[in-house]
């Protein structure tokens, strides 16, 4: 069996799309950034025990903050919708017959976002509007918090893509006593509302990169809608997580950022899948 396709690409996602063949992958998920008009900051955060320290804990002991470094990208475009077009034309370009297109978003772009997709798939081929649903930060005093973003599903041919509804990952009915024992230890299938947690920011997933999202939600949407070999790709890769999702179910995957600091991360992140990685920073070359 030939190994699968494990591929870093750096540089501007646009170049890299055109020199990709027509009909080449079987699944694209992207994370675009979502135009909030300010800087997208992370910072790194370490505890340590302090008698002195600046925050208490367990049995009141106390301890002191240390900042490891932090990352910051301008998350802001004077046309969205003229930065994306281009680049989702691409990728339905890209896409094999039967694969799926799925972009995350926010409240913000969606719509218009929408519009412009049923245009280039058709309003046909819209197959669901996903909600990821989390429940973490401040609560407005003005207005309802916002805590959720929209994933939108297109599939490129909507009377067959791939939708493995055997490989679906169960959960627990909230009154499993009134379900019975059978389909309370088989739990049910998922709706369109996602609820899963963000990525701990102290947890072993954490890669210390902005808008991380969770391994859990990108391996739902690759083992579902992706058979094992096939090529995943995400021309907004960030910390990589798309990747580690593909290779962790025997699937391929294409990553592409223009953020040197992105690469580093994924490049570590998916060490141990060995990919390799054309015009890295410290390469030569471009497309």
């Amino acid at each position: 069996m030939s190994r699968p396709v494990r591929r870093i690409l750096f540089g501007d996602n646009l170049t890299w799309l055109r020199t990709l063949p027509d009909a080449s992958v079987d699944l694209i998920y992207i994370d675009p950034p979502f135009n909030t008009g300010q800087a997208r900051t992370y910072r790194r955060l370490r505890t340590v025990r302090d008698e002195q320290g600046d925050r208490i804990g367990f049995q009141q002991r106390r301890y002191r903050t240390q900042v490891l470094g932090s990352m910051q990208f301008q998350d802001a475009f004077d046309d969205y919708l003229a930065f994306l077009a281009p680049r989702l034309e691409e990728a339905y370009r890209v896409l094999k017959p039967h694969g799926s297109f799925f972009i995350h978003l926010d409240y913000r772009e969606v719509h218009y976002v929408k519009v412009f997709l049923d245009g280039l798939f058709g309003r046909e081929a819209f197959m669901n509007e996903i909600i990821w649903a989390y429940d973490y930060g401040g609560r407005s005093k003005r207005r309802w918090p916002a805590k959720h973003d929209n994933i939108l599903w297109y599939a490129k041919d909507p009377r067959r893509y791939t939708f493995n509804y055997e490989a679906i990952d169960r959960i627990p009915y909230m009154a499993p006593n009134l379900v019975g024992k059978e389909k309370a230890r088989r739990g049910k299938t998922p709706t369109d509302v996602w609820w899963m947690t963000i990525v701990p920011t102290t947890g072993r997933e954490r890669t210390g990169y902005p808008t991380q999202k969770p391994l859990k939600l990108l391996e739902r949407i690759i083992r579902v809608h992706s058979n094992p070999g096939d090529v995943v790709l995400d021309f907004f890769a960030g910390s990589g997580t798309t990747g580690e999702a593909a290779a962790r179910l025997g699937r391929g995957f294409i990553l592409i950022d223009n953020n040197p600091e992105a690469i580093r991360v994924m490049r570590k992140r998916l060490a141990p899948y060995d990919p390799e990685c054309l015009a890295c920073p410290e390469d030569d070359g471009h497309p």
